[in-house]
């Protein structure tokens, strides 16, 4: 009998556990066990009066809250046949950019980082390369910074709602960080550069890419859901073509294809998919970058974050600049009974609400499937790919190599702090 056992790992969020079987010397079983509390959002948003939804729903996340409230609003939106106006529709581009600036810096450089540079933190990096961690957290600041200005403030943002936003932000305050944007797009391009030199390990996988799409901008807010596949849908249509299931070894759901495969949505499917679409600057990036898509290695997800990172420092320029409110600053709600579907792009991957209201704005049904459901099997079956080595190291060693795969994902199980005890059994 071998068994391997780790108390916990940080730098992901949430609680869980991997459980390895080993027969004949290779892995037979494999599962990432979440056992953490179910949360119950779901079921307590029902009978809520459907503008208290995005604040609720933004509360699953601290670090990812506007792809909760925008999915939730495009959802209800669609169940009251509202449309928002353009200028809104541009603000909440221009909020969903601050949260991929800020997401996206923080996993970079400061959780999948000292994975690929071998030092066990972010603190560790810092006293070996402090100017390193210093510009990633400035980078993130800058995100922070735009959330506030447009939601209130940096954490779970208030001014959004269904129908567009409580009231148009000032734009002095907006403007007056189009210095620090514009030195945060520099770095960014810097930051892909650093992620080509990182040293990643040897792993390709034969994914089924699935993300949003739209023809004319990078997928995030609206758009039919792709997959490399060919398949194409339009949102009220995913649940046709993507699965939830229960898994006996874990408190969140599994997600599959309706033929019983597993997929990937995140940076690594938006990059593939929506390469095209990206703005200049980020498109010169990728070019001189010289990568040969489609990116089929889990631990590059970090090169597609920060080409990401250059997109969307150029995108909130673009957006602050061009900002002008005009016009009622949310639409006007005719309240009746309807359903209606959402999805819009986490910096994780997809994410998808769906509700049935009554006809006085009530919740009657709730269903949200967020990213990393969806990622669960597949990172399972990633680890299955890995197994062979992983059966070769000492504890660890493997036990590194494991949480290093899993931390690539950035999964995000819930706002804790702890994910992982790995066991290694032997049923020899």
């Amino acid at each position: 009998m071998k068994t391997i056992e780790v108390p916990a790992l940080a730098r992901v969020e949430g609680e869980g556990g991997l459980y390895i079987g080993v027969k004949d010397g290779k892995a037979v079983e494999i599962r990432l066990d979440i056992y953490e509390p179910p949360r119950f959002f779901e079921g307590f948003l029902v009978g809520r009066y459907l503008q208290e939804v995005p604040d609720i729903t933004a509360r699953i996340c601290g670090i990812c809250p506007v792809a909760y409230q925008m999915s939730s609003a495009y959802a209800l939106e669609k169940a009251l046949d509202v449309r928002v106006s353009p200028p809104v529709r541009a603000l909440r581009r221009l909020l969903y950019c601050a949260e991929y600036i800020e997401s996206h810096a923080l996993h970079i450089y400061l959780l999948q980082a000292p994975d690929l540079l071998g030092v066990p933190s972010a603190l560790d990096l810092a006293a070996v390369a402090p100017e390193v961690v210093k510009g990633a957290l400035r980078m993130k600041k800058i995100g922070n910074e735009v959330l506030k200005a447009i939601g209130g403030r940096s954490v779970h943002p208030v001014n959004a709602c269904v129908g567009g936003w409580y009231r148009w932000p000032d734009a002095a305050p907006l403007k007056a960080l189009l210095p620090e944007l514009e030195w945060g797009l520099e770095a960014a391009k810097e930051c892909v550069k650093w992620s080509l030199t990182l040293p990643y390990p040897d792993l390709e996988i034969a994914y089924e890419f699935v993300a949003l799409h739209h023809p004319d901008e990078y997928g995030v807010i609206e758009g039919e859901v792709w997959s490399s596949k060919g398949r194409k849908l339009p949102v009220a249509e995913f649940e046709t073509g993507y699965i939830e299931e229960h898994v006996k070894h874990s408190n969140a759901l599994h997600s599959h294809t309706v033929d019983g495969g597993h997929y990937l949505t995140g940076p690594l499917a938006r990059l593939n998919l929506n390469h095209a679409q990206l703005m200049p600057a980020a498109q010169k990036a990728l070019k001189d970058a010289k990568l040969k898509l489609p990116l089929k290695n889990p631990y590059k997800s970090l090169i597609a974050r920060a080409i990401e990172l250059v997109h969307f420092y150029e995108e909130a320029i673009a957006l602050i600049k061009a900002y002008a409110p005009a016009g009622p600053a949310h639409a006007e709600l005719t309240l009746k009974a309807g359903e209606g579907a959402g999805a819009t792009e986490a910096p994780r991957g997809l994410l998808y609400h769906r509700y049935k209201i009554d006809e006085h704005g009530r919740v009657q049904f709730a269903k949200i499937t967020p990213p990393t459901a969806q990622n669960l099997p597949r990172i399972e079956e990633d680890l299955f790919a890995l197994a062979p080595k992983l059966m070769k190291m000492e504890q660890e060693a493997a036990t590194l190599t494991a949480e290093h795969l899993v931390r690539a994902y950035d999964p995000c199980i819930s706002c804790a702090t702890h994910f992982l005890k790995l066991k290694i059994e032997s049923r020899e």
